[in-house]
C-alpha cells in the first residue's frame, strides 16, 4: 500500500505541473500574437528603408555614409547579444550563446572581442569569459523605438570615436512558433553597396541634396535595425516557450498516463492478493 500510496502521490504532482506548463502554454501563445504582428508590420518599413537608403548611396560618388561606412582593419570587435530575462524556453537562449561563442571562434580568434548584452541570460553566462560592457535588462519592460534608440545611439557613438572597429549583432530570428533562427548580422560599419545590386535608376527630385539624405537615413536606419533584431528575439522567446510548454504538457500527460497504468496494475495485484488471502484464510478454517 505504501507503493500504492507513492505512485498516487507522482500522479497528483505531476497533474499540478501539467496545469502550469498548460497556463504558461497559452499566455505564451497570446504574447507571441501581439509580437508576431508587431515584427510582421515592421519588416516591410525596415526593408523598404533600406532599399531606398541603398539606392540612393549606389548613386553618389565617393564614401557616402561618411563615419559609419569607415573600414578599418578589424583589432577590437563588439558583440551585441540578444536573449532573454527569463528561461523556460528550449533552446533558444542556448542557441544565440552557441552562435555568440562560434562567432568568437572562428571569426575573432585574433581580435579582442567585448560584449553588450541585451537579457539576463546572456549575461550570466557570457560575463563569466568575456567583458560585458553593459546589460540592457530593462529594455524588455517596455519595449518601444525610443528606448531601443538610446541603445543604437549608443553603439554607433563607440564606433565614431573608435572604442570599436566593427560592431555585430547576434540574435534568434523568428521564422514561425517553432522555428527560431540564430541570426550574426552586421551593425557597423555599414557594408558597402554594390551597384548592381540595387536599382540606380531613380528619376527622383531630391530636396535636400542626395548626401544630406544619406547621411540623415543612416542613423534611423541603423536604429530600426537594432529595433527590429531585438523585436525578432522577443517575438522568437515566446515561439520558442510556447512550444517547449506544449511539449513539457506532452510529455507530462505521457508521464501520468504511465504511472496510472503501473498504479492499476499494482492496485489489482494487491486486490488479488487480499482475496487469495481470504480464500486460503476460509480454507484453513474449513480443515
Amino acid at each position: 500500500m505504501a507503493n500504492l500510496k507513492e505512485i498516487r502521490n507522482r500522479i497528483t504532482s505531476i497533474g499540478s505541473t501539467m496545469q502550469i506548463t498548460s497556463a504558461m502554454k497559452m499566455v505564451s501563445a497570446a504574447k507571441l500574437k501581439k509580437a508576431q504582428d508587431a515584427i510582421t508590420a515592421m519588416r516591410p518599413y525596415s526593408s523598404k528603408l533600406t532599399e531606398l537608403l541603398q539606392s540612393l548611396s549606389a548613386t553618389l560618388e565617393g564614401d557616402a555614409g561618411g563615419a559609419y561606412s569607415e573600414q578599418r582593419e578589424v583589432s577590437k570587435v563588439l558583440l551585441v547579444v540578444v536573449t532573454s530575462n527569463r528561461g523556460l524556453c528550449g533552446g533558444f537562449n542556448s542557441s544565440v550563446i552557441k552562435e555568440t561563442l562560434l562567432t568568437i571562434e572562428q571569426k575573432y580568434s585574433n581580435s579582442t572581442v567585448e560584449l553588450l548584452t541585451i537579457g539576463k541570460k546572456g549575461d550570466a553566462i557570457l560575463s563569466k569569459d568575456f567583458k560585458v560592457i553593459d546589460n540592457n535588462i530593462s529594455i524588455f519592460d517596455e519595449l518601444n523605438f525610443d528606448n531601443v534608440a538610446v541603445i543604437a545611439e549608443k553603439l554607433m557613438q563607440l564606433f565614431v570615436d573608435g572604442s570599436y572597429d566593427k560592431i555585430e549583432l547576434v540574435y534568434n530570428r523568428f521564422k514561425n512558433a517553432a522555428t527560431q533562427i540564430p541570426t550574426v548580422e552586421q551593425f557597423l560599419p555599414i557594408k558597402p553597396v554594390e551597384g548592381e545590386n540595387v536599382n540606380t535608376n531613380l528619376d527622383y527630385l531630391f530636396e535636400p541634396s542626395k548626401e544630406e539624405i544619406v547621411l540623415e537615413l543612416i542613423p534611423k536606419s541603423l536604429k530600426t535595425q537594432l529595433y527590429k533584431s531585438i523585436r525578432d528575439s522577443f517575438a522568437a522567446e515566446h515561439g520558442a516557450r510556447m512550444t517547449a510548454m506544449h511539449k513539457a504538457t506532452d510529455n507530462a500527460k505521457d508521464l501520468r498516463d504511465d504511472l496510472l497504468l503501473k498504479y492499476n496494475k499494482a492496485r489489482q495485484a494487491a486486490i488479488t492478493n487480499e482475496i487469495l488471502e481470504i480464500v486460503g484464510g476460509a480454507e484453513a478454517l474449513n480443515n
